[in-house]
């Protein structure tokens, strides 16, 4: 049968929190009986937005991931709440307001930390997908309908259509190594997850200093050669999807006319080596 996922795409989003604020309209003191009790006007953030800025200026840039509830398959509170928590045959993972009424000790159940305390019902929550608006006919949720760039999508389509989907688009979950089989997506999530490095190539000539366009840029680790790339019209480049703390790489840079230079970095974050003179 069909089941609700959610994609999102890191280089759309532009931290403008109208999903934020959406899904606080939506909740902050309406009750939906058998969905979910009231947010409270304070401290939950169901749909939160992670920031990272990676390098160092002028080259750096920054990424916005929204995550919220992941609607896992295997999902840890589930088999903790003991019916206080339940997977709809489409997805969608409820809390139930009212077994769930005392059980704080479900929020710690979510590695993603995405179940809320709320102090004053004396209840868990999460994110209900908008599970009350899905089951009256909506094709999207409150967050998708306000995100100005589309960064956000909700697809309702079988197991196998997902996973289509997923291998086409290259779309990610978070902590994949959980196993926790979510069912958020991300797209180009590497502008989160991964790091690069990347600098500026300049030359002297004629008592001038002016960037270099067109060199080519070789980036080799244990002698292998593991990306190439080429200067762009300012000078820069930039080799990323690198993994964090990955260690010791050699970058290569040639130009015509030029002998070879070298320059040895070891990479724990994303990194600005700044400018190359040639």
């Amino acid at each position: 049968m069909n089941k609700w996922n959610m994609i999102i795409d890191v280089a759309e989003c532009t931290n403008c929190n109208l999903c934020t604020l959406a899904t606080m309209d939506e909740y902050i003191g309406n009750d939906f009986p058998g969905y979910s009790a009231p947010m409270p006007k304070h401290g939950h953030k169901w749909i939160e937005i992670l920031q990272k800025e990676r390098g160092q200026l002028p080259l750096i840039d920054i990424a916005y991931v929204p995550t919220m509830c992941n609607h896992c398959d295997n999902a840890p509170c589930v088999a903790k709440g003991g019916g206080a928590i339940k997977k709809r045959d489409d997805g969608i993972v409820l809390i139930d307001p009212v077994k769930a009424k005392g059980r704080k000790d479900l929020v710690d159940a979510c590695p993603y930390g995405h179940i809320w305390w709320n102090e004053e019902l004396q209840l868990p929550q999460a994110w209900t997908f908008d599970a009350h608006l899905i089951d009256q006919g909506w094709k999207q949720t409150r967050g998708q309908q306000s995100c100005p760039t589309g960064a956000m999508r909700a697809v309702c389509v079988d197991d196998a259509e997902m996973t289509k989907l997923a291998r086409d688009q290259g779309l990610e979950v978070v902590k994949p190594e959980l196993a926790t089989k979510p069912r958020v997506y991300y797209k180009n999530l590497w502008r989160y997850s991964k790091c690069f490095i990347a600098g500026s190539v300049s030359m002297e000539a004629n008592g001038a200093v002016d960037c270099v366009e067109g060199a080519s840029m070789r980036l080799f680790k244990g002698g292998a050669m593991v990306a190439q790339t080429a200067t762009d019209n300012y000078g820069d480049f930039k080799f990323d999807r690198l993994d964090e703390n990955s260690g010791e790489y050699v970058v290569e840079i040639s130009a015509p006319g030029r002998a070879k230079k070298t320059i040895a970095t070891k990479l724990g974050v994303s990194i600005n080596l700044g400018e190359i003179r040639l």
